[in-house]
């Protein structure tokens, strides 16, 4: 397994537990037990081969597919959700089906390139992103439809599809569903609210009635080092969910959240050293293709998720409602990020496994093969 990843892992989950023990000291049991089982799951998936995950992706896929079919008939919501569906009831606990959903997609699209390459395939490809974003924004959850589609998106450039064919293909997209975009904002008049509401906050002397306005002021006194995990200043709902960084932040410091972005720095480095890799072996076999794409994909799945969740903390985006990956109160996310993250260990080692002795030599990645 790969020692930057474990430490990534371990660092955001020991964050997560500081800023929950802060913003909800009653909830840092069950967030730990919740941290040690993701952890566990990191592990177990580790242990599986790249080539099971893509000989199984097009069936977890459909799974994911009829798990957000159901949330539309028997999901919940919460009292902050406007009336959204968005977890299927398991007894006590309740799960979100887009998490997998997007997990789902990654193995899928790996599988469909590694098995059939990026000739003349984009149709296929391009239905499967669309219906996956589909049903999730029909929940409706705007900002993790945009995180689906923007993934399917990496994942064909990860494969190597021309840039200019995804052009346009976001082009053709994007004038074909100006109309269903249109009723979409006039059936769920609270997305433009709150875009319309961010964009007006500037002009309120202070904003600090908000919860980005009272994450702020916890990020400010928290200061360089941290008050440590005795209650924040301030109370608000999203405190150990969403806005978990403000807690990170007044408990550890700045110390505490640029330990928060090295970590997520070290799964984007990992994640790019499986395909500086895979691109060493000559003749590339479609499991080194399908493990490069496995790991680009379960990276931005992370990563990304985690610039949107900062950013929307900083006030830059309105509320999308993302949680902050393997750090965020939530076991939905938590377990799915980790499989994820077992994934890119698995690709790891078998993208090692199979270069040669002298691609092994970091001194030789930066050079280029003849």
């Amino acid at each position: 397994m790969s020692i930057q990843l474990l430490i990534a892992q371990v660092l955001l989950l020991l964050l997560g537990l500081m800023g929950v023990a802060a913003a909800r000291p009653d909830l840092i049991m069950d967030h730990g037990l919740k941290a040690l089982l993701a952890l566990a799951a990191t592990f177990i998936v580790a242990r599986m081969h790249p080539r099971t995950f893509m000989k199984h992706g097009l069936s977890f896929w459909l799974v994911t597919l009829v798990l957000l079919v159901l949330v539309l008939f028997i999901g919940v919501g919460t009292a902050e959700s406007s009336g959204t569906r968005r977890w299927l009831p398991l007894g006590p606990l309740k799960f979100q089906p887009s998490e997998l959903a997007k997990l789902g997609l990654i193995l899928q699209l790996a599988s469909f390139f590694s098995r059939r390459g990026v000739q003349n395939k984009l149709l296929s490809a391009t239905a499967m992103i669309i219906v996956t974003t589909a049903l999730i924004i029909l929940e409706p959850d705007l900002g993790t439809s945009v995180l689906t589609f923007s993934l399917g998106i990496v994942l064909m450039f990860a494969a190597g599809v021309r840039i200019s064919n995804i052009a346009g293909f976001m082009l053709a997209l994007g004038l074909l569903s100006l109309p269903v975009i249109g009723r979409y904002l006039e059936t769920h008049p609270y997305i433009m609210e709150r875009w319309t509401g961010h964009a007006t906050r500037g002009d309120v002397p202070q904003p600090g009635l908000d919860q980005i306005g009272l994450a702020h002021r916890d990020l400010t006194f928290g200061g360089w080092w941290g008050h440590g995990p005795d209650g924040l200043r301030y109370q608000y709902f999203a405190a150990h969910t969403d806005m978990v960084v403000a807690a990170i932040g007044f408990t550890t410091g700045l110390l505490g959240v640029m330990m928060l972005l090295f970590a997520y720095w070290l799964i984007v480095q990992s994640s790019l050293q499986v395909g500086q890799l895979a691109a060493r072996i000559r003749p590339m076999t479609p499991e080194v293709h399908g493990a490069s794409i496995l790991a680009t994909g379960c990276m931005y799945m992370i990563v990304g998720q985690a610039f949107v969740n900062l950013l929307v903390a900083a006030g830059i985006f309105p509320v999308t409602g993302v949680p902050l990956p393997l750090v965020s109160y939530g076991f939905s996310s938590m377990l799915t990020m980790s499989a994820a993250l077992g994934i890119i260990h698995s690709c790891m080692r078998t993208v090692r496994e199979q270069l040669p002795d002298e691609a092994t030599n970091p001194d030789l990645l930066a050079v280029p093969a003849d």
